[in-house]
């Protein structure tokens, strides 16, 4: 890529992306123009000059996206549910996977005029807490994560979307959860394998956060230290809903039995993956019916 004509660049960026292993290397490396020049792509003709400091901008992205570093990361947002929400590097990236979560809050909850009090355990973005909060403009939300990168992206997010004076942001581990009761306790926790890291795409092994990915030895750490926590703060009547990894719901639904939980809904992703796992107060699943999937 040694000059500024845009045809020769975007040949010369999609060589290089495809030789990376970057899936669709034309489409991501006209994605990546578009970044640098601050334009639609469709907007852009092959005949175009680039100004140097562009042509350089473009180079750069380029470099960075051959290294495998997330697209997110480069566009620093990402999309989730009806959101466009900031993202970076040290917090993990939305997934659609994690939308199948809202689906059984909302399943859990119809009425959207609900005073809910929601948490969020492992807000990362704060992707989960702020989209249950727009969907439910009556609630409030404690948003708790370890890492201070993700505290602040998720009150980044928080003030962008006009939700900050409705969410409490807690930088602590599950223990540091504050003293309440809530109505709906949310997680994607970390619930990779550790063995499994190095086959994870080289965007999330080599760029994503490690501490909210790998779950120890079989995937199943995190779960083992919040479900405690979660029970303790669930109210009477409140449901938690869990994100879970392939393969893992009876894994999961085995652990909840010791803290008095009971599983009464499991939904797949758009895959078909068991996805989000919900559970109540053993008491209180006696005497309601569960919700279908």
């Amino acid at each position: 890529m040694t000059n500024g004509h845009l045809a020769a660049l975007l040949r010369a960026a999609a060589a290089r992306l495809r030789e990376a292993g970057v899936e669709e290397p034309r489409r991501e490396a006209r994605l990546l123009l578009a970044l640098a020049t601050g334009s639609p792509a469709a907007a852009l003709h092959a005949t175009d000059t680039l100004a140097p400091a562009t042509a350089e901008r473009f180079r750069h992205l380029v470099r960075r996206r051959v290294a495998r570093e997330p697209m997110a990361y480069l566009r620093g947002r990402a999309g989730f549910w009806d959101l466009e929400l900031t993202v970076g590097p040290g917090v993990l990236v939305p997934r659609p996977e994690t939308e199948t979560l809202v689906e059984a809050a909302l399943a859990a909850f119809p009425d959207p005029t609900a005073g809910l009090t929601i948490l969020d355990l492992g807000t990362g973005s704060g992707c989960l807490a702020l989209t249950l909060l727009r969907l439910y403009p009556n609630a409030r939300a404690v948003a708790v994560d370890v890492a201070a990168a993700a505290i602040a992206c998720c009150a980044d997010n928080a003030a962008r979307l006009g939700l900050g004076g409705r969410v409490e942001l807690v930088r602590g581990d599950w223990v540091d959860t504050p003293l309440d009761r809530f109505d709906l306790i949310v997680s994607n926790p970390p619930y990779v394998a550790d063995r499994e890291l190095e086959a994870l795409q080289p965007e999330v092994r080599d760029h994503e956060p490690h501490l909210a990915l790998l779950g120890g030895p079989d995937g199943l750490d995190a779960y083992r230290a919040l479900l405690p926590v979660a029970a303790r703060r669930l109210a009477s009547a409140g449901r938690i809903i869990l994100e879970l990894g392939a393969g893992q719901a009876d894994a999961v639904t085995g652990l909840l039995d010791a803290h008095g939980l009971v599983r009464d809904a499991l939904r797949p992703d758009l895959a078909g993956t068991p996805r989000a796992l919900s559970a109540r107060r053993a008491a209180a699943a006696s005497t309601l019916h569960p919700i279908a999937c």
